[in-house]
């Protein structure tokens, strides 16, 4: 993304509690808005004490509306997305919270520093394995917007994805760039995740989840997670929808 700001500095801490508890009840400084994002999304410093992070924030006042989401919800949205990414121990959302900020409630979340020397253009066109787990997760969250410029790797190898502003609608949603692995077996170890993200959401997931998501989004969600399971197979293209997000990068 390009942004208009400010040098941006600091990372963020690598402890995932010392994260959440920064982000939090830190002190929130805007520093630079990007500029190419849909809905109104800034940069800030999170500072407490000695401690100091880069974080994006989006106000819920500065969501564009959509006439297939409910208005205000986008950033309980991306919230949602993490608790799930958390669940699956896939750890592809960023660390996320919802706090007041300077333009009031809205959705925060630790800034990623990805790996300058990552093509991802080239892993998405070689199908790299790491995007597999994201594929997935995009199947459960029901990712409508997974562009490949909402992949973020990082010189760790791993790979983020963020802007889940559009996910967990009760309808198929599905739009992304990752369909490499369209009706193709999904992997054992796989599975046991998607078995695990099963139970937790007759549980704690689940619970967290139904103060982010309607009844009826939460019990979608359910049945996608089923679905996958049953099939043991990745999601195949919907003919009458789009499958692929504008623009794709």
């Amino acid at each position: 993304m390009t942004y208009d700001a400010f040098e941006l500095r600091g990372e963020p801490p690598a402890d995932s509690a010392a994260t959440l508890a920064l982000l939090a009840g830190g002190e929130l400084e805007m520093v630079g808005r990007l500029t190419d994002a849909t809905n109104a999304t800034f940069v800030c410093r999170v500072t407490s004490g000695a401690s100091e992070m880069l974080a994006v924030y989006k106000p819920r006042r500065g969501e564009r509306p959509l006439d297939d989401f409910p208005v205000g919800t986008l950033g309980n949205r991306e919230r949602a997305a993490y608790l799930l990414s958390q669940a699956s121990g896939w750890y592809i959302a960023p660390t996320t919270i919802l706090r007041d900020g300077p333009l009031g409630p809205g959705m925060l979340q630790e800034w990623i520093d990805t790996d300058p020397d990552a093509d991802v253009l080239e892993m998405v066109m070689t199908s790299d394995s790491r995007l597999r787990v994201v594929c997935l997760f995009d199947a459960i969250a029901n990712n409508a917007d997974r562009k490949g410029t909402h992949l973020l790797p990082v010189v760790s190898g791993h790979v983020y994805g963020v802007d889940h502003g559009i996910t967990f609608n009760r309808d198929p949603k599905l739009r992304t760039v990752l369909w490499a692995w369209r009706g193709t077996q999904i992997a054992p170890d796989e599975l046991a995740v998607l078995r695990r993200v099963r139970d937790e959401l007759d549980g704690r997931l689940g619970a967290q989840l139904a103060e982010l998501i309607s009844a009826r989004e939460l019990r979608a969600t359910v049945k996608r997670v089923e679905a996958l399971l049953e099939t043991c197979l990745f999601p195949e293209p919907d003919p009458y929808r789009p499958a692929v997000p504008w623009p794709p990068f």
